[in-house]
């Protein structure tokens, strides 16, 4: 197991490692997540401290410049550029990593896409079926490229929106990372960890979205 001395399996991850959600949502515990990590891992797993810092201005601002590199390295390939995850969230601590979301056509289209992102400076860290993640050299800034009007478009965008307007859940949710925090050395353990509370609030914000309460974050520009 790759996590701290105190790791547990079983659960399933929903965001903001490096890999996709329905990859994991099968898996039995640390070692169906630690053979898959060796599948899909650009490099190999990483022991790498989890820091949950205090929200700043930085990150929106770091966004913004990252943006302006992704749109100029994929021109129109790229149909959305978000910034999701914590760090996108006004008020909310985060581990000081600027999550970005680019919406394609097909994410498995690698000689467009990951040429392209390379050549801007990222580095491809995972390779999945429908997603692929790219980062930079000091890994403090993740490119999740997805499907355009995927699930987890959907997810991520929602689970964004309705932290930024709810500040209970945002509020839950801070305490559970600062919780968890100290436990992992591997950020696909800590990810797994914060399922349970990142299901709930994902299953509030769909049924306010079902009863018309809000709007669908996802849908085409």
């Amino acid at each position: 197991m790759r996590g701290a001395g105190r790791e547990a399996g079983g659960v399933v991850r929903v965001a903001r490692g490096p890999l996709r959600r329905d990859s994991l949502v099968t898996m039995n515990g640390a070692d169906d997540l630690d053979e898959h990590l060796d599948q899909v891992l650009v490099g190999g797993s990483e022991e790498r401290e989890v820091r949950i810092e205090p929200y700043t201005h930085e990150w929106p601002r770091r966004f913004a410049s990252e943006r302006g590199r992704i749109e100029a390295a994929l021109g129109p390939i790229a149909r959305r550029i978000e910034h999701i995850g914590s760090t996108s969230v006004p008020g909310l601590a985060a581990k000081p990593i600027v999550d970005i979301m680019v919406s394609v056509e097909d994410p498995d289209d690698d000689p467009a896409i990951v040429a392209a992102m390379e050549s801007a400076g990222y580095q491809l860290r995972a390779r999945e079926p429908g997603h692929r993640m790219f980062r930079t050299p000091v890994r403090d800034v993740h490119v999740h490229v997805w499907a355009a009007g995927s699930d987890e478009e959907r997810k991520d965008l929602l689970f964004r929106d309705w932290l930024r307007s709810h500040p209970a859940d945002r509020l839950e949710y801070e305490r559970t990372k600062q919780s968890l925090a100290g436990w992992w050395r591997d950020t696909n353990y800590y990810a797994q960890a914060k399922t349970p509370v990142i299901e709930r609030i994902l299953a509030s914000a769909g049924r306010a979205q079902q009863e018309g309460e809000v709007s669908d974050p996802s849908r085409p520009l």
